[in-house]
């Protein structure tokens, strides 16, 4: 059975005219932002829409560029006679693609160094992921006091109070959490990496390796039973 995140419309609503994406699931939305929608999250649903003061010419080809990216990336796409396009986009991995291996290796790391190694890409003093967060936000703070409004000022300081409080004090703990691992120096218990080795002094004919069998789960108990049930 196919899955239903993997097909979208996008459509100009018969009621209002507006440029709308619908469907899909976070990958699909993710190609949407990039092609310069903008989200819109209900209670029941994420769509998508233009951006405002866009022309329809503009939104037009705002719709082709979604159609061409989704479908380049395998996405089933419904659309308007307008933006149905046979083009496919070379594509490129995306930098959150970076982060996300950070979080592979340490689903992977066998011990606390491994694991330390990865998150040092993180908090890194120079060019760590952290810090580069905290340069992204301190110029797009500036930008903001740039263009002069007062909510723009208000944007500003939030930026700003963002970068300084709450990404500092997640750098923070997670340098800690880093440094604590790298001076650890410890296989991680509940993973070992196998060599495919049977030792001389094995003595089941039939092991393929010297690891040891897996930790035995424990069953749950069993619910209490309630008090006006009892006899």
């Amino acid at each position: 059975m196919p899955r239903t995140d993997r097909f979208l419309d996008i459509r100009r609503d018969p009621h209002s005219d507006e440029l709308l994406a619908r469907g899909g699931d976070s990958e699909a939305h993710s190609v949407l932002q990039r092609a310069g929608f903008i989200d819109v999250v209900r209670l029941h649903e994420v769509y998508h829409r233009a951006p405002a003061g866009l022309t329809q010419d503009d939104e037009d080809r705002l719709a082709t560029d979604a159609v061409t990216r989704l479908r380049a990336a395998g996405y089933h796409v419904d659309c308007d006679a307008d933006f149905d396009t046979a083009a496919r986009p070379a594509r490129y991995l995306p930098l959150g693609s970076s982060v996300t291996h950070l979080a592979e290796r340490i689903r992977e790391a066998t011990t606390t160094e491994e694991a330390a190694e990865a998150l040092t890409e993180l908090t890194a003093a120079h060019d760590g992921i952290l810090a580069a967060l905290r340069e992204v936000l301190t110029a797009t703070a500036e930008f903001h006091e740039g263009l002069g409004g007062a909510a723009d000022q208000h944007v500003a300081r939030r930026l700003r109070y963002l970068d300084e409080w709450r990404v500092r004090s997640l750098l923070n703990d997670l340098s800690a959490t880093r440094n604590a691992l790298a001076d650890r120096r410890a296989p991680h218990p509940g993973r070992s990496t196998c060599t495919g080795e049977v030792p001389t002094t094995e003595r089941e004919r039939s092991a393929v390796c010297a690891c040891p069998p897996p930790p035995l789960t424990p069953p749950a108990p069993p619910p209490p039973v309630a008090a006006g049930l009892r006899r």
